[in-house]
């Protein structure tokens, strides 16, 4: 399922073009002011952040498909008031809403898609939501530069309006999208659950699959309300005995895909490729614009190699394949920019449009490593209780340095994003576990039972396929299920707090003698 076609705001303000847009820089009065239009471009993820933030309590109370027209019909204000802004006053408070309304649609999204997805569509589905939300800055780059061929206000007004398109599709689709049975179950809306998952599964209600299904997601929601850690507690470091969903450990490494995504340097290029191209290059207005088009299109042409990779190679193999490759893309990008901006250098206008190959390159390593797996692995490493909590943490986890730094730094501000990059290889290794090929509710039982800090240890937990203990405990509770009424038991599905401990005492049952000798004994 993909809640609103992969498309966000975020890259549908086609705003990359218009910061270079010449009626848009007199309009504002801000021509030649890096400081402010940094700020105005980064004030935008400031309402993101907060946008994220809301989501961790809005998207429990209301749900999923809720939460994302709440986040739309707020975009929405948020474009109109850039489209008719005549002031950097109002550009900054439309900005702001519109992020606003974006960091809560982020949040949720991502979340919703994973829960409402088979185990080996999930990692796909969310893959192909990135590689939309690619189209749609490719989209955006195209429109701003043949736009930036008209002049006037229609240069920059009509692309920022060119969103609401999108928006409409948003509030056509939304309303007919099934909600997270997850989350429906955690509210004890059982038979829509129950039917959502059948649905899904394309399974009768009464199927023993299906019954397995919604008793591993009672069961993890029993779990983690029995042993729920309050925020007050969380934030102090506080556990005591109710650490055993490794909360804090989860949130940490959901934060840190997104930061590894956003200290990538992935906004120098996103958001600022046309400047980048024009102040660190020196390439004309309409040549940056053109390179910055062309270059979206091979972002999404290699995008699309994650779409059957990232189960088959896994999250991490596909998070170090990408950091490995930006590392070595911004390292060759500072040599050649140095050797650009020395003096007298003979060759400098050479080795400045070599670069220009390696600013393709890096979108060729981002797109297949790192534009989608941060994105989902979040929405996976992190329990039920805290998926939306955790995904809104780690999507608020920043783009106003860009212009000054470049301005400031010259070539050495490339040498920031060599170093982050090259920090994330060992970082990614050691301490990020495999979600790819696992159901959620297997995440969940692979911190019940305790994976060792230094994730390489353990073949389990970073195994692209998926453990055959969690395989075996399946099939014993399709078979359970198999051999009793399924009308009754489906009634009796729903664990409550005096059944908790049995189900927790059968299961390391399994686990101990494993699911054939136990059912013999």
């Amino acid at each position: 399922m993909k809640p609103y076609f992969g498309l966000r705001g975020g890259w549908l303000t086609f705003w990359g073009g218009v910061i270079v847009t010449d009626d848009f820089l007199d309009t504002l009065g801000i021509r030649g002011d890096t400081s402010l239009i940094s700020t105005i471009t980064a004030i935008y993820d400031v309402g993101c952040f907060f946008g994220a933030i809301a989501t961790m309590w809005l998207g429990e109370k209301l749900g999923r498909r809720k939460t994302v027209l709440v986040g739309t019909t707020i975009m929405t204000i948020g474009a109109i008031l850039q489209i008719s802004a005549y002031s950097v006053a109002q550009m900054i408070v439309a900005r702001i809403i519109a992020g606003v309304g974006n960091g809560i649609n982020t949040a949720t999204a991502p979340v919703w898609q994973t829960e409402t997805s088979q185990v080996k569509w999930r990692g796909k589905l969310v893959i192909i939501e990135l590689i939309l939300n690619i189209a749609g800055f490719s989209l955006s780059n195209w429109m701003t530069y043949g736009f930036s061929f008209v002049g006037g206000p229609v240069a920059w007004r009509f692309p920022l309006a060119f969103q609401l398109v999108f928006i409409a599709i948003l509030f056509a689709t939304t309303p007919w999208l099934p909600e997270s049975p997850r989350w429906l179950i955690a509210h004890e809306y059982e038979d829509e659950a129950f039917q959502i998952i059948a649905d899904l599964e394309n399974k009768s209600i009464d199927d023993p699959f299906v019954i397995t299904q919604h008793k591993e997601i009672v069961f993890a929601v029993t779990y983690e309300k029995e042993n729920t850690v309050p925020w007050s507690d969380l934030i102090r470091g506080k556990t005591g005995g109710k650490g055993g969903t490794g909360t804090i450990r989860r949130l940490i490494l959901g934060m840190g895909a997104q930061a590894i995504q956003q200290l990538a340097g992935i906004n120098v290029t996103s958001y600022y490729l046309p400047t980048v191209l024009i102040s660190s290059v020196h390439l004309s207005n309409t040549m940056a614009r053109l390179l910055a088009a062309c270059n979206s299109v091979s972002y999404l042409l290699f995008s699309l190699i994650a779409i059957p990779n990232v189960e088959k190679w896994g999250r991490r193999k596909l998070l170090l394949f990408g950091a490995s490759g930006q590392a070595f893309c911004y390292l060759i990008i500072t040599v050649l920019l140095r050797f650009s901006e020395k003096p007298g250098y003979a060759h400098a206008h050479e080795v400045a449009s070599a670069s220009i190959a390696f600013f393709f390159l890096y979108y060729v390593f981002f797109g297949i490593g790192l534009q989608g797996v941060p994105w989902l692995y979040p929405t996976e490493i992190n329990s039920l209780s805290m998926r939306t909590k955790g995904a809104a943490l780690g999507y608020s986890t920043i783009v106003e340095i860009t212009p000054i730094g470049i301005d400031s730094l010259k070539w050495k501000f490339y040498i920031i994003w060599t170093v982050f990059n090259a920090a994330f290889v060992p970082i990614i290794y050691f301490f990020f576990p495999e979600t790819t090929n696992r159901t959620l509710e297997d995440i969940d039982r692979l911190f019940r039972d305790g994976v060792p800090l230094f994730v390489v240890l353990d073949k389990d937990a970073v195994s692209s396929k998926r453990p055959a203990k969690y395989i075996e405990h399946e099939q014993s509770e399709v078979r359970r299920n198999s051999s009793v009424d399924p009308v009754a038991l489906r009634r009796g599905s729903r664990l409550r707090k005096d059944q908790l401990s049995a189900a927790m005492e059968r299961e390391q049952e399994d686990e101990k003698y494993g699911p054939e000798e136990k059912e013999i004994v």
